[in-house]
């Protein structure tokens, strides 16, 4: 949204609300689809072995990870350079909705069919958010960019809290689920990936009608492709000049290894080692997403007065403190406390990434860096479920499996203290917006 003057941009608190409204959208899939309700499912009813599919799982999310490290900074360059932000956003948003409405005609033993239904909706999830975060830098004010990115996340654990209540108050609690479902084989757990689509699909709408995307000139050419290539090796050949861009991506690189590992088999530890049903798992849900929309929400005015990076320091010590004592965990209680507390930080960690690569993306090439960004937060992102299905399966312990997270958190922090905040803001000049 340049200035046609070629002044300061202007922000429109409309556009701002469209944005943060498609994380409200987009957040059922992540809080049902992929940590608290799809995954259970999976191992118990579709696998039918909760160690086995524990397992199975964590190799759907590694090769999620694999194919948008491959993608995002391609297709982010290719947005840069064409102008199609906003199409390749609804194409992954319409790719996403389509995976998870697939994943309601899947039974019990078909676990292939579900593997390949998941990693297609979860990779375009993934994929949409390359181009729905970079839009952060051209709707923010700079100033404002720590507090609007927690709105968004607010918004988002929001969305993931109300979609958990319906779920559990129409279709998993009741004795005759609603809406002409019934529980044989599953039915009504299922039916949950309708809702997740639905809620997708009403809610994403204001994005695509209200946030504009910039105008780029001539693009939509033949030559788009080579004119994408040669911007990504410009890009490569150009990255000591955005060191703190690198050293950043490092960071995040291991630390969202963590937070990929908890959300992915969150819902799987609690209903393994802590013999959770599928009502206490969303009620278990709801809990952490109101903590983590507070979280969000209240920090991102945090993030504001003291920076990302302090920002982020804070969220990975409690983090770190937190998954400590989900592991040591001896009862249900202190599992509880474990689960509030990973909620009040994960959301402003997540929220705090996010405006911390706003503040250092260059303008005209937010598209190209947030798939870096995505790069970053998927490179070794199998790393974590991979070890995780592995340790579990040869040690026969969640436990020893879960504490991966830990090593993951701890070096994040360390990496992260080699970033220098206020140099990179002004190689970005973000400052000068």
């Amino acid at each position: 949204m340049n200035d046609p003057s070629g002044g300061r941009r202007s922000y429109d608190s409309r556009s701002i609300w469209a944005w943060a409204l498609f994380d409200f959208a987009n957040s059922p899939f992540t809080t049902l689809v992929v940590t608290f309700i799809y995954p259970v499912f999976f191992a118990q009813a579709i696998v039918g072995d909760e160690i086995q599919g524990t397992a199975l799982w964590s190799r759907a999310v590694t090769i999620t990870a694999i194919l948008v490290a491959l993608l995002s900074p391609i297709l982010g360059a290719l947005a840069d350079r064409g102008g199609y932000r906003k199409e390749f956003l609804l194409a992954a948003t319409l790719g996403c909705i389509a995976g998870t409405t697939a994943l309601f005609f899947i039974g019990e033993g078909q676990i292939w069919r579900a593997f390949l239904w998941f990693v297609v909706a979860n990779t375009a999830f993934e994929m949409g958010m390359v181009f729905y975060n970079a839009f952060l830098p051209d709707i923010a004010p700079p100033e404002k960019i720590g507090r609007i990115s927690g709105y968004g996340w607010a918004l988002g654990y929001a969305g993931g809290l109300l979609a958990l209540v319906v779920a559990l108050v129409t279709l998993v609690q009741p004795e005759v689920p609603w809406f002409g479902f019934v529980k044989d084989q599953g039915q009504n757990i299922r039916a949950t990936n309708l809702l997740v689509a639905a809620w997708f699909a009403v809610f994403s709408v204001p994005i695509f009608l209200f946030v504009k995307d910039d105008v780029v000139e001539g693009a939509k050419s033949a030559k788009i492709v080579r004119e994408t290539v040669a911007q990504l090796k410009e890009t490569l050949r150009e990255i000591r000049k955005y060191r703190q861009i690198v050293r950043f991506l490092i960071a995040r690189l291991i630390y969202n290894d963590g937070l990929v590992t908890v959300f992915a088999f969150g819902g799987i530890y609690a209903a393994g080692t802590f013999g959770f049903e599928l009502e206490e798992i969303l009620i278990f849900g709801i809990v952490l997403n109101v903590t983590s929309g507070l979280g969000a929400f209240g920090l991102g005015f945090l993030d504001d007065w003291l920076g990302g990076k302090r920002t982020l320091q804070i969220t990975l010590v409690g983090l770190i403190v937190a998954t400590l004592l989900a592991v040591l965990a001896p009862n249900r209680f202190w599992f509880w406390v474990s689960g509030i507390v990973i909620g009040i930080f994960v959301g402003p960690n997540q929220a705090a990434s996010r405006s911390l690569m706003g503040r250092f993306v260059p303008d005209d090439k937010e598209n190209e860096f947030f798939g870096f960004f995505a790069f970053s937060g998927k490179l070794t992102a199998f790393l974590g479920p991979l070890l995780l299905g592995v340790l579990t399966q040869a040690f026969d312990s969640q436990r020893v499996g879960i504490s991966v997270v830990l090593v993951l958190f701890f070096l994040g922090l360390i990496l992260l203290s080699w970033v220098d905040e206020k140099e990179g803001i002004e190689v970005a000049n973000r400052s000068a917006s």
